[in-house]
């Protein structure tokens, strides 16, 4: 698939300033005032970040009168609720929260919805239960800023709630005693882009001071935060920031038991990263809500016996190999679908529907579908009498705006720039497929398309030193709005010794003004006819640390090519 490369640009003013105090390369310079980091002061911050850095949590609206129920419901001796979504923000979420608690007060309990029986956010039956079991104070962390109705039927019960969330609130706001979250257009609190088991995270600091209790009362959950910041994606900048650094400490220093586990199913012996979490630790808890019941993943996490965790750990791992094989034969299903119809092929997006279809992973083949088409993609399944889905989209074009141009031909829908779910009528589908696909064609730029490469800078081969690499590993944790460089290397040579392996990958030997240099390319093999033709290339890559037989040697990743006198 053809790709358009974008070279982000820096004020050079600012990266001469910067490069003058840091003296250090200039690229690297480029990297930080790019992320907003161009002072010496800001630069320390990013590059030594403090735990006393973290903001104090009782400038977050409503923190008092949450500790003051809270407070309330022990001293009155109430039985106290820990209501959590199912995926790993929630999940993790609630496990701190819990055992938090526990550790002062022990009649705390926890609640995870089902998927599939109760759905998204604060149930119904999460409510009965409550009142039925005698808890008088639900505290809902990853959820409950739009359950407006819900909480005030609890309300109408005698149960008051603590709400903990960090997802966009309407202009009305549940009838809850405290509501716990930054993105309040009237919430003083400096930091906004915290996820659900951060603002949990904050209730848990306050308590704590509140209660005189040390400062490990609440970091010692800090390799559970880390997880949900990895996996629910938010930006790794500010407090973000903090937490994810420390918590990656914890869980390579001392990880508890549930991570350990997870990461020993995984089969990760190098250095715990964000990328280690998102892609062992996150699919293996999501999968148990996608598959199963998701309560057995809080009981992963506080579970503090290994050998019992791992038991734990085996049952998720075994719901990830589930998800893995109805996401695999549900992608096939889909793909010949698409490729056996010229129709589908001369979209502008793709719109699929088949009853049988596991509703747990259509999310995950809408993404797939992405890889292969690049265009806006929802996949539907039958959900009982009615039809359900995941909606992605493409870097740059608003699916929910989208999906709510549509919503004429639906039961329900939400969601957000990148990403939506719907239901509808069986009946509905088609007029739901072509009037998506009328706004879509209509309203989308011709260059959105086509998948776009972030380049961060342009660099030469002889910057490419250890001394750089390892000022660019303190820039970790990379993720959202501190993602790993990119960068470009223009008029590089193949040296002759390049091949393909694995008939998919690219074993590279390139170089530039005689500066050799090797580097790996997966899934790129249809493009080494470049290689072959003794011509100037440019090359796209992030940069890697190779060890093997005890010698280390930087290498680059490879992601696109291109002969260098094609317009990017």
């Amino acid at each position: 698939m053809q790709k358009r490369w974008k070279i982000a640009q820096a004020d050079p003013l600012k990266v001469n300033s910067l490069h003058e105090a840091l003296k250090i390369n200039p690229v690297l310079c480029t990297l930080l005032v790019q992320r907003g980091i161009d002072t010496f002061d800001i630069s320390k911050d990013f590059f030594r970040p403090q735990l006393s850095q973290l903001h104090d949590p009782w400038l977050m609206k409503d923190m008092a009168k949450a500790v003051s129920r809270v407070k309330e419901a022990i001293s009155g001796n109430e039985k106290i609720l820990v209501f959590g979504d199912y995926d790993v923000d929630g999940t993790s979420a609630v496990a701190v929260m819990l055992q938090f608690l526990r550790s002062i007060y022990p009649q705390t309990d926890f609640y995870i919805p089902h998927r599939y029986k109760e759905g998204y956010g604060i149930s119904k039956a999460g409510i009965d239960y409550a009142k039925e079991a005698g808890f008088t104070l639900i505290i809902s962390v990853d959820c409950g800023i739009k359950s407006v109705d819900l909480i005030q039927y609890a309300k109408e019960l005698g149960i008051d709630f603590v709400v903990c969330d960090h997802h966009m609130p309407e202009h009305i706001l549940p009838p809850a005693v405290a509501i716990l979250n930054p993105k309040q257009t009237d919430c003083p609190y400096p930091y906004k882009e915290l996820c659900g088991c951060g603002v949990a995270f904050k209730l848990m600091q306050a308590l704590a001071k509140e209660y005189s209790l040390p400062d490990v009362s609440y970091l010692q959950y800090l390799d559970l935060v880390v997880t949900a910041i990895a996996a629910d994606i938010v930006p790794i900048t500010g407090e973000n920031r903090i937490l994810a650094f420390y918590g990656l400490k914890q869980i390579n220093d001392a990880p508890s038991a549930g991570i350990k586990s997870l990461l020993h199913l995984g089969s990760v012996t190098k250095e715990i990263t964000i990328s280690s979490l998102v892609f062992v630790v996150a699919p293996r808890v999501n999968a148990a809500g996608r598959m199963d019941d998701a309560r057995k993943a809080v009981e992963l996490f506080i579970e503090k016996d290994f050998n019992k965790a791992l038991q734990l750990a085996e049952l998720l791992h075994n719901d990830n190999t589930d998800r893995k094989e109805a996401d695999l034969s549900i992608t096939e299903e889909a793909l010949a679908l698409i490729n056996s119809n010229d129709a589908y092929l001369k979209r502008k997006t793709t719109v699929l529907f088949k009853e049988h279809w596991h509703k747990g992973v259509v999310g995950i083949v809408a993404s797939r579908l992405i890889e292969h088409f690049y265009r806006p993609t929802i996949v539907l399944t039958k959900s009982g009498d009615i039809v359900a889905g995941s909606a992605r989209s493409v870097a740059g074009f608003n699916l929910y705006e989208a999906v709510h141009a549509c919503r004429e031909h639906l039961l329900g829908y939400g969601g957000h720039f990148a990403a939506a779910g719907m239901t509808l009528l069986p009946e509905q589908v088609e007029s739901f497929s072509n009037k998506f696909e009328e706004v879509v064609a209509s309203t989308i730029k011709e260059e959105l398309l086509i998948p776009e490469i972030n380049i961060d800078s342009e660099i030469n081969f002889s910057s490419l030193t250890f001394n750089f690499y390892n000022i660019l590993t303190q820039m970790e944790p990379f993720g959202p709005e501190n993602m790993r460089p990119v960068f470009i290397a223009r008029k590089v040579y193949d040296t002759g010794f390049s091949k393909i392996v694995k008939e998919q990958h690219i074993r590279f030997v390139v170089k530039q003004n005689n500066i050799t240099i090797t580097g790996i390319g997966f899934g790129i093999a249809a493009k080494f006819y470049l290689l072959q033709m003794n011509a100037p290339l440019d090359i796209v890559f992030t940069l890697d640390l190779n060890e093997w037989n005890g010698e280390k040697k930087l290498q680059l990743r490879v992601i696109d090519l291109k002969l260098s006198h094609t317009n990017i």
